[in-house]
C-alpha cells in the first residue's frame, strides 16, 4: 500500500529521537488541492523522514505537531466525518471551541504536542458528561482507577474525571507516561485506547514498534487498529474545517472566576449570590454530583460566571450564617420513613421528597438521599432553593454484568424496568449478560 506522508515534527524542547517515523511512499499533491487545503497544510513535496533539519528548522512552528500519515484507512475515516458522521462531527466541532484553548494551554505548560487536545474530541467529542458503556466518564474518558491513579478525586460528591480542566491535567501526565514508555505518540495513543499491556503484547508479538505493523496483525482489536487513523482524520479536519466543508460557530471559551466556599453551599444560593443561574453554574462545574459543594471539602473553589465575582462576594456576605442551608448525607435503613427522616434532620418531607427526586416509590435499603437541614426553621426558603428538576438527562449505552436482572438495573439507575423496555423495544422479561441496552440518566447520579 502506497502512503501519502505528512511528517511534522513537533516545535518543542524535546530530542527528535523519540519520535517513530514509518516509511512509505511519495504524497499526491493533486489530491489535496481539490480538497482545498491550504498550501501550509499540504503534504510535503519531499519525506522529511529523510531530510536532516538544522536545529533553527527543528524549532519551526509547524502546521501538525504529531507525525501524520494520509493513507487509506486514514482517508476512509475523512470520508466517514465529511458524510455519514458529518452531524456529529459538527457537534464535536461547535463544543471545541469552548474547551480547545484552555487545553492547548496545558499540553504547552507540560511541554507536549497541543495537538493531543484532539484525543478529547475523538474520545468524547469534547463533552464533559460523555459516559461510555464501561463507566469511562469525562471528556478524555477515564476509568475510575486510571482517573484516581492521576489525582482525580472520584466520590459522592465530585467527579473530577468531568472537570475539563483537572481532567486535562491528568490526560496530559497519562499521555506523557505512555510516551516515555513507548517512545512513538502513535502507540502512546493506542495504549491511551487500549492499555499500555496490551499495546506491549503485541508489540513484543509482531517484532515491531510501528503502529502500522500492529494494525495489520491480529494482536490488537479492531477499535484500536481504528484508533489512529480516525485520531489523524479528526486532527487534519479540526485543524482546518472550511476545506472540508464544516462551518465554526463563534462560542465564548471556557472563562470563568473562582471564589473559595468555606462550607457546603447550595448552588442556587450561589447562583443567585452570583446574579446568575443554576444551569450556568453546574455547565462552569460539571464535576459537581449534587445540588451542594462538597460538605467534605474545606475550602472548595467554585467558579462563576467571568465578572461576576465581586458581585458574589459582597452578596453571600450580606447573608446570615444562620440563614444558609446546611445539607447531610442520609443512608436509607430498615424501617426509615421520609417522616421519620426529616424529624431526625429538622425538616420537611416534601423537602426531602423534592430535593431527591423520588417520585411515589418506596424508600430503598442502602439508598442515598441529600437531606436539605433548615438552621432556621423556615422551610420557605429551602423549597425555594430546590431545583426545578433533577439535572440534564443522558442515555448512555451500558453493558450487563453476569448475573444481572432488569430489577438490579433499574434500581442501580433510578429507573424503573417499565422505562428500560420502552428504551429497548423487544426486550424480554430476562437479559443476557454482555449485552448493550440504552438507559436514559440523570448526569448528576452518573
Amino acid at each position: 500500500m502506497s502512503y501519502r506522508i505528512i511528517y511534522i515534527f513537533l516545535a518543542l524542547s524535546i530530542s527528535a529521537s523519540l519520535w517513530s517515523t514509518p516509511s512509505g511512499a511519495m504524497p499526491q499533491a493533486s489530491e489535496t488541492q481539490k480538497q482545498g487545503v491550504p498550501s501550509e497544510l499540504k503534504p510535503p513535496a519531499e519525506d522529511l523522514a529523510q531530510v536532516e533539519e538544522s536545529v533553527d528548522e527543528f524549532f519551526e512552528e509547524k502546521p501538525y505537531q504529531i507525525p501524520m500519515i494520509l493513507n487509506d484507512s486514514v482517508e476512509n475515516h475523512l470520508e466517514y466525518f465529511k458524510t455519514r458522521g458529518r452531524e456529529v462531527f459538527q457537534r464535536w466541532l461547535d463544543r471545541s471551541v469552548q474547551y480547545i484553548p484552555v487545553m492547548k494551554d496545558i499540553f504547552k505548560e507540560k511541554n507536549l504536542p497541543e495537538d493531543l487536545v484532539y484525543v478529547a474530541m475523538i474520545e468524547s467529542g469534547f463533552n464533559p458528561y460523555a459516559v461510555s458503556w464501561a463507566k469511562a466518564v469525562g471528556p478524555w474518558q477515564f476509568m475510575p482507577a486510571t482517573g484516581k491513579r492521576y489525582g482525580l478525586k472520584i466520590d459522592w460528591w465530585l467527579d473530577e474525571r468531568k472537570d475539563p480542566i483537572k481532567s486535562t491535567h491528568a490526560a496530559a501526565e497519562h499521555l506523557k507516561d505512555l510516551h516515555n514508555l513507548f517512545g512513538s505518540w502513535p502507540l502512546a495513543l493506542a495504549s491511551y485506547n487500549a492499555g499500555a499491556g496490551k499495546v506491549q503484547r503485541a508489540v513484543l508479538r509482531t517484532r515491531s514498534e510501528d503502529f502500522w505493523d500492529l494494525k495489520a496483525s491480529r494482536y490488537i482489536r479492531k477499535e484500536t487498529k481504528n484508533y489512529i487513523p480516525k485520531y489523524m482524520a479528526a486532527t487534519i479536519i479540526a485543524k482546518n474545517p472550511e476545506a472540508y466543508g464544516f462551518s465554526v460557530t463563534n462560542t465564548d471559551t471556557f472563562a470563568y472566576d473562582e471564589v473559595l466556599i468555606g462550607e457546603c453551599t447550595d448552588l442556587r444560593l450561589i447562583a443567585r449570590c452570583a446574579g446568575t443561574t443554576y444551569e450556568a453554574i453546574k455547565e462552569l462545574n460539571p464535576e459537581l454530583r449534587r445540588w451542594v459543594t462538597p460538605p467534605d471539602v474545606k475550602n472548595y473553589t467554585i467558579r462563576l460566571p467571568k465578572g461576576t465575582k465581586e458581585t458574589f462576594t459582597a452578596n453571600y456576605a450580606a447573608i446570615p450564617p444562620d440563614q444558609r442551608i446546611k445539607w447531610e448525607r442520609h443512608e436509607v435503613r430498615k424501617g426509615d420513613t421520609l417522616s421519620a427522616i426529616a424529624k431526625q434532620y429538622n425538616t420537611t418531607p416534601e423537602a426531602i421528597h423534592d430535593v431527591n427526586g423520588l417520585g411515589k416509590s418506596r424508600l430503598s435499603p442502602g439508598k442515598h438521599l441529600l437531606i436539605p437541614v433548615d438552621i432556621s426553621g423556615k422551610t420557605q426558603y429551602v423549597a425555594s432553593l430546590m431545583p426545578e428538576q433533577s439535572g440534564k438527562r443522558q442515555q448512555i449505552l451500558y453493558r450487563v454484568r453476569r448475573g444481572e436482572t432488569l430489577w438490579k438495573i433499574a434500581r442501580d439507575h433510578n429507573v424503573s424496568v417499565t422505562d428500560i423496555k420502552e428504551w429497548n423495544p423487544g426486550l424480554g422479561k430476562s437479559v443476557r449478560s454482555g449485552r448493550k441496552i440504552k438507559l436514559v440518566v440523570d448526569v448528576d447520579q452518573i
